[in-house]
Order: structure tokens, then C-alpha cells, then sequence
């Protein structure tokens, strides 16, 4: 197998507003083959869907304003939060929720950053049927079938630092399998399950940067194809960290 990857940051791009065409931007700015993996930043997506909030339209409730007591934060802001979840895992020291389409995040994925004054984003409501149609719209536009990732930056159990995570994703599967596989040695593994999105994720978001970069978009390419399935995320009954949590605020 070929293991020579190329990853690009893709610059240029202008800064995204409501109804930007973000799939006909980038096939503006690079050409495309078949099989490239495009990471692309939620909140490009987000601001070109609308997906944000006018912080003084914003009328905080009780548990908005709680919660802002203790963290000092915008109780605007943290209702535009609790707004987002199904579940709000705890509230202090930080927000933890859950969203409608699994994703486990401080503050819902919800971020003041790059984006206008006075503004919050917040994550796809749809993040897999987004890279989905990003994917098609790219394929409409240049016939080229590309694998897309939608990403944002979170912080991780039992480290510090924010990585990129995958968001939702199109074109290929979220986990790599290796169960039933055999190791060197001839053992067969029988746990092995690699996050393959989430470390594609993770480089795109060290070619993104955190602050004024200026690149949402990074292009993989040469990366083989590989089998598994898409069940990212654990259920509430395997998730021990969520039911210790949720043990510990009762």
C-alpha cells in the first residue's frame, strides 16, 4: 500500500457569509480527484446555514442565568447552550450536553470565535446530512466523488488540550475495524476499533489553527480507503464517564 498523504491547508477561501456555496468555493480554489478527504470547519458550515444566534435577541431563563451565577459567564450565550442539548450532563465548573446527533461537547459546540461581534455559532443540526450534501454538491459540480469530514475542536477526558473531532462525516466509515483481524504474532484481536475520522480530524485541526489562520478547509490526500462502521458514539448505558457524571450531580 502507497503511504505517501498529502495534507493541504487551503487558503483563499473568503470569509463565509448566510447562503455562501461553500462546496463551489473550494472546487474555485482547488481542483479535486476522486477519493480526496476534505476536513471542513463547522463553523464555515454553520455561518453559511444561518446557524447563528444575536446575543441580545436572547432572553436567558432561570437555568441560564444559574448556571451563569457560577461560571460567570454570558447567561445569553448559555441559553443559546441549553438551547442545543438533549441532555445537560453538568453545569459547572462547565457546561457538558449532549446534542440530538450524539456529539458530547462543553457548551453544546456552541462558540463566540470567528464570527461577528455579538454573534453566537452553533453547531449543524444536522451535521451528517451537511457533509452529505456537501459531498453530492461537489460531486455535481466537478463529477468527482470526495469523502468529507466536518469538524470542531473539543477538549478531551483526562487531558489537556483541545484536538479536533469529527463531526459528521460522508464517503466512508467512522470506525476502522480490526476485530477478527490478526496481530503479528497471529493472536486475533478482538477490541481494536480505530476512530479513523477523529485522527484525520485531529491533523486538520493542527493545519487549521485556533485563531486567525484563516484556513477552514484542509484537503487529505492519498489516504487508502478502509472497512468498519459508523456506531461513533456510546450508547448512555456503555458510556461510564457520562453515568459517573450524572451519578455524581444527583
Amino acid at each position: 500500500m502507497d503511504s505517501s498523504i498529502s495534507v493541504t491547508g487551503l487558503k483563499g477561501l473568503p470569509l463565509i457569509q448566510k447562503g455562501d456555496d461553500i462546496a463551489a468555493l473550494i472546487c474555485n480554489t482547488v481542483r479535486l480527484l476522486d477519493g480526496d478527504i476534505l476536513c471542513i470547519a463547522t463553523t464555515i458550515v454553520s455561518k453559511a446555514n444561518g446557524y447563528s444566534r444575536l446575543l441580545e435577541d436572547v432572553i436567558p431563563g432561570e437555568q441560564a442565568c444559574s448556571i451563569a451565577s457560577v461560571t460567570g459567564e454570558d447567561p445569553r450565550f448559555l441559553q443559546v447552550v441549553l438551547d442545543q442539548a438533549v441532555d445537560i450532563i453538568i453545569e459547572t465548573p462547565f457546561t457538558l450536553t449532549s446534542l440530538p446527533c450524539g456529539h458530547v461537547g462543553v457548551r453544546s459546540g456552541v462558540d463566540a470565535s470567528n464570527v461577528e461581534h455579538g454573534y453566537a455559532v452553533y453547531l449543524p443540526p444536522d451535521p451528517m446530512g451537511e457533509a452529505s450534501r456537501i459531498a453530492e454538491r461537489i460531486r455535481e459540480i466537478s463529477g468527482v466523488s470526495c469523502r468529507v469530514i466536518l469538524t470542531d475542536t473539543c477538549g478531551r477526558a483526562f487531558r489537556r488540550g483541545q484536538t479536533g473531532h469529527a463531526i459528521g462525516w460522508s464517503g466512508m466509515t467512522a470506525i476502522r475495524d480490526f476485530r477478527g483481524d490478526c496481530d503479528l504474532f497471529g493472536k486475533v484481536l478482538e477490541i481494536t476499533e480505530e476512530a479513523v475520522i477523529d485522527e484525520i480530524a485531529g491533523f486538520s485541526n493542527f493545519v487549521m489553527g485556533e485563531s486567525n489562520n484563516g484556513v477552514p478547509v484542509v484537503l487529505f490526500r492519498g489516504c487508502p480507503a478502509w472497512s468498519g462502521h459508523d456506531e461513533m458514539y456510546f450508547t448512555k448505558q456503555e458510556d461510564i464517564i457520562r453515568r459517573s457524571l450524572q451519578k455524581e450531580k444527583c
